[in-house]
Parts: structure tokens; sequence; C-alpha cells
């Protein structure tokens, strides 16, 4: 079976190479913005989704000849998915990208082992060899298929490198070597054999250094140089917060998929939980749904499982030992106490162990 695994690394372009990715962000940019004006107009005059090529723009603006074609493709690709999805009432209509607002990237395609890995560099249509920092080794027989090239608020480069690879994944059974994962506020999880996540809490750590910072930059005249700096300021704070949780979860869910054979956890709506217990800024520090993900693609390539179970099953208020259901049960409330077999736990630890034993059912059947 074939499978698709992306390689993230950062890219050291010389300043021709930089100039180059910046006119490819902002033509991928511009003729997106053009196709779909094209196809909304010709929307509200016939009532039917067609896309125009980017190739029937490049005779009118000549500097479209300048940049990678599969760049331009790839946009026309974006706004074709886009528009179907709005046919399909899966989205809203199609927005314009803003220069300014707009995340900076483009994507290009592996044509004639086009993008390839050659010593300490990156080979990429229209850029040539572009200097990397190649942490992890591409296996020879995973063929690549495309790359994006991206940059940061804070000036840095990055390529995410898409590959293929076929492997015969056996799915091993999980011989009772389960764990159940209970989502906690502020240690991310506490599963069923009494680990603790003790999730760092990155942005709150660094809370008071970003207010800070966004407090000099609202000073500052918009445009300015002095603006151009504090905004430079505030972008290295956020990109540090967000690499220091991605390099923790990354570990924590590469341990836990090496130690247990399935992994329950709860089918949880992060935004809704956020919004309802108006803990918005923890449920995002701690990058819960971003943990899943991880777990979930790294179990799949190991052959072992992830369960969720739903997310209405009340783990916290049923007794782990005897499986009476309480009516009622405070946040405030950090020991569960049963009211019929009066066995105490902590409310994390019993509700853990309910989502394995759940889990174990659904692995049964």
């Amino acid at each position: 079976m074939k499978y698709n695994l992306a390689y993230k690394y950062r890219i050291y372009p010389n300043e021709i190479q930089a100039n180059l990715i910046l006119q490819t962000f902002g033509c991928a940019r511009f003729v997106y913005n053009k196709i779909l004006a094209k196809a909304d107009e010709i929307y509200k005059l016939e009532g039917k989704n067609k896309i125009v090529t980017p190739a029937s723009l490049k005779t009118e603006f000549q500097f479209l000849k300048e940049v990678d074609s599969l760049a331009l493709a790839n946009a026309q690709m974006n706004v074709k998915t886009a528009f179907a999805n709005f046919f399909q009432k899966r989205t809203d209509f199609p927005k314009f990208k803003s220069k300014k607002t707009a995340r900076k990237s483009y994507s290009t395609n592996s044509v004639n082992n086009s993008i390839r890995i050659e010593n300490n560099c990156i080979k990429l249509p229209k850029l040539g060899l572009v200097k990397a920092k190649l942490h992890r080794t591409i296996p020879q027989n995973y063929k690549i298929k495309s790359a994006t090239i991206s940059q940061e608020p804070n000036g840095a480069f990055y390529i995410s490198v898409l590959t293929e690879f076929q492997k015969d994944i056996k799915e091993i059974p999980s011989d009772n070597n389960i764990v159940g994962l209970d989502f906690a506020m502020s240690e991310l999880f506490v599963s069923s054999d009494n680990q603790r996540a003790d999730y760092p809490r990155f942005f709150r750590k660094l809370e008071a250094k970003l207010v800070k910072a966004q407090r000099e930059l609202s000073r500052k005249v918009k445009f300015s140089s002095n603006w151009n700096k504090a905004k430079l300021k505030v972008a290295k704070i956020h990109n540090l917060i967000k690499n220091s949780r991605k390099d923790f979860l990354h570990k924590l869910s590469r341990e836990l998929v090496t130690k247990y054979n399935a992994i329950c956890i709860e089918d949880l709506n992060m935004k809704d939980m956020s919004a309802a217990l108006k803990f918005g800024k923890s449920v995002a520090d701690n990058g819960w749904g971003l943990f899943t993900t991880m777990l979930q693609y790294k179990a799949m390539l190991l052959g072992k499982q992830v369960v969720k179970i739903d997310k209405w099953f009340p783990s916290s208020k049923t007794c782990s030992s005897c499986g009476a259901i309480k009516t009622e049960l405070a946040l405030s409330e950090r020991v569960y106490k049963c009211d019929e077999c009066s066995s105490k736990i902590d409310r994390d630890l019993n509700a853990s162990i309910n989502i394995r034993e759940v889990g174990r059912k659904l692995l049964a059947y």
C-alpha cells in the first residue's frame, strides 16, 4: 500500500534565490486572485464553475514567465478546489488573498526528478541548489512528489517535502498493551497508568514577554522602520513558542506509540470546549489537537492503533471501580468519591481508566 509522509526543513537561500522565492509568492497570489475574479465573473453571468488556466494570463502579464510554472498551476488547482467546496456547500465563497495577511507560500511538483536532495542542499525548479538544514534523512526508496516553500513571519524560509512510499503495514494486536489518555487543561493528559505529561505551558511562560513586545509594536508608526523591527520581535517570540510546543509534542507522541500497542482518547472538539469553558488560551497553549494528529499518523506507520471514544461518554462521572455514574460533578472536584462503593481516586486518573476500558471494548469488535 502507498503512503505519504512530509519532511520539513529550514532552508537558507542566497539573495538571488530569496528574491525569486518572494517573486513566486507574489505571482502565485496574483494568479490565484486573477483566476478567482474570472471564475466569479463567469459564475455570476452563467452560473457555471469554470476555471481559466495560468497560461491564458501569461500573454498579458509577461512577468509570470519568470517564475516556476508549476507554482502557478498549483495556484489554479487551489481555486478549483475552493470552488468545488463552495458548490458542494462545504464552505463559503472563496476569498481573495491579501499581500499583507495571506500566508507566504507556494507549491511545486517533482517532474523528472526536478526536486531532489544533493549533499546538504535541495534542488528546486528555477532556484537550483538551495542550502538546507537536513536534520532528517529521506530514505532512498521514498519518492519525492512535491514541495511547498514558505516563509515565516520572522523571515525564515522553510520547505516541506512530500514523499510517497510503499509499505506493507501489519496491524499489531493490542495484547492488552492499552493506555487511556484523559485530556487535562494544565498537564495535557493523565494516562490510565498515572503518567502525567507535565506540559511546560510554553505560551504562559512567555506571555508577559509577548505582551510587552506587542505593546511596543502598537506604539510604532505602522509600516515604519521601527514598526518592522518591533513586528519581527513579536514574530520571533511566537515562533519560539510554536517550535518549543511542536518539539515537546513530537517527542511525547513518539514515546507513547513506541510503548503501547493501542492508545484510547476522547473525540473532543477543542474549539467548542475553549469557548464554553472560557479557557481559550490554555486550550490553545497545550496543542491537544496537534498532539492527537501526531499520535494517529505515528501509530498508523507502526501498525498500532489510536481509538477515539464518543465525546459524550461520561468518563469523569463514571466510577472506574463499580461503574456507578454521578449525576453531578463540579469541575472543582479534583478527587472522585463514589457514593456506591466509597472508593476515592484522582478525577483525571479515574477518567483515563474509563476511557481505556471503553477503548478496549471497541478494539474487541
